[in-house]
């Protein structure tokens, strides 16, 4: 007698990884009545993120019963003793509007699949004077460069030394004590490698997108590629201070089926798109297609942030790729190349292929930042309609691939 078929189960749920320091939404208008009610609450010394030099206000030194405000984006990271947890969650309530949420910080990782024979089976025959992913996103045929447009990598860093970046307009920061925002790790490398890289780089194949765009590079996570929440939430902040159209983010955090996404980090990309910044992030690696589709990842999964899945040559889904499963939240926005991608890596390899969905989302920042030179006035969420417009529809459902392919203007 046949066995009845069984539900694939998806894989044991990781308790959620989180620093013991909390993010708290502070209301635009009411900062400073809101950071009153921090200090009488739970007993914290506040701290501007612009006080001294970055090192002397770095949060993750943060002591006991301090806290540090990220003004442009209304968000403070505190640190408290257990003893003042209950007073800090609290606060909301007797805040009167000031306060409007509090969230426990998690940790974050890059968002990456090293290379493999089984990733790479579907890799094109021809890509000696262009990659895969470039030719199938039209980069190459298009007249734009991202010349003027400020486009933001916050990642592992970059190779400051690498020969394909010489001569480039390139700021850098780095979040993260004790490490420079050179690059240790290779991730963040590769990643603003695909968004910038330039056009004729020192070795064929061309991987990058926008060779003419000002890189901002923003070390939130390690050499080891591991960050935390208030990292990232001080790199978008450095990036709308700055004013950068494109904040690109090949980062994220695993979830439980069903979780919701969360409210500080969407009502910073709200915040963020008001100011005339796009936050794009990757949907994550946590699927095994196609006995499990796991959710979109944190933060991807907010409404605001522009979350990208991955595909291969053959423009199938990964199998690794994060699909939307969540209706409110949680979908995929778009796909890209994210399947045997060549781009930069540190020396003295200089070049590497990997794949995830974090290689996926530069190639949506490049061309994102492609757009913003073609419509100079295009900011914020005009800029996101203008990226989620120009798509190749695939004959894949929007779970998985959302619009569709990411297209060059």
């Amino acid at each position: 007698m046949p066995k009845p078929d069984k539900k694939p189960k998806a894989p044991a749920a990781a308790v959620q990884d989180v620093t013991g320091r909390y993010l708290v939404l502070l209301c635009k208008d009411k900062t400073a009545q809101a950071l009153k009610v921090l200090t009488a609450t739970a007993g914290v010394n506040v701290v501007s993120s612009t006080e001294g030099s970055p090192e002397s206000a770095r949060h993750y030194t943060l002591a006991d019963h301090c806290a540090i405000v990220f003004e442009r984006i209304g968000v403070a990271l505190v640190k408290c003793a257990p003893d003042k947890h209950q007073q800090l969650g609290m606060a909301v309530a007797g805040s009167d509007g000031a306060i409007l949420a509090i969230e426990p910080e998690r940790r974050v990782h890059a968002i990456a699949k090293r290379k493999s024979a089984k990733l790479q089976e579907a890799v094109v025959d021809d890509e000696t004077s262009l990659t895969w992913g470039i030719q199938e996103t039209k980069v190459a045929e298009s007249s734009y460069t991202g010349k003027g447009v400020r486009l933001a990598v916050l990642d592992t860093g970059l190779d400051l030394t690498h020969p394909d970046f010489a001569g480039r307009s390139i700021v850098s920061q780095s979040f993260i004590e004790g490490e420079q925002a050179q690059d240790g790790n290779g991730h963040g490398t590769h990643c603003a490698g695909i968004a910038a890289g330039p056009a004729t780089p020192s070795v064929l194949p061309r991987y990058g997108v926008a060779g003419e765009a000002e890189l901002y590079i923003g070390k939130v996570l390690s050499n080891e590629g591991g960050g935390a929440d208030g990292g990232v939430l001080e790199g978008i902040n450095w990036a709308i201070e700055n004013e950068c159209r494109v904040v690109s983010m090949s980062l994220g955090s695993t979830l439980q089926d069903g979780q919701a996404y969360s409210e500080i980090f969407e009502e910073v990309a709200k915040r963020a798109l008001a100011a005339g910044t796009v936050i794009i992030a990757a949907a994550g690696n946590d699927s095994r297609r196609p006995d499990y589709i796991a959710p979109v990842s944190h933060p991807a999964n907010c409404p605001s942030i522009v979350a990208v899945a991955a595909v291969d040559s053959s423009l199938q889904v990964a199998a690794f790729s994060s699909g939307g499963l969540v209706q409110e939240g949680g979908q995929v926005d778009v796909a890209a190349p994210g399947v045997a991608v060549l781009s930069a890596w540190p020396e003295p390899e200089r070049y590497n292929t990997i794949s995830g969905t974090s290689m996926a989302t530069p190639f949506v920042s490049g061309i994102a930042a492609l757009h913003a030179q073609a419509q100079p006035d295009a900011r914020g969420r005009v800029l996101l309609s203008l990226v989620l417009q120009g798509t190749r529809r695939l004959a894949l459902p929007s779970r998985d691939v959302g619009a569709g392919l990411i297209q060059a203007p």
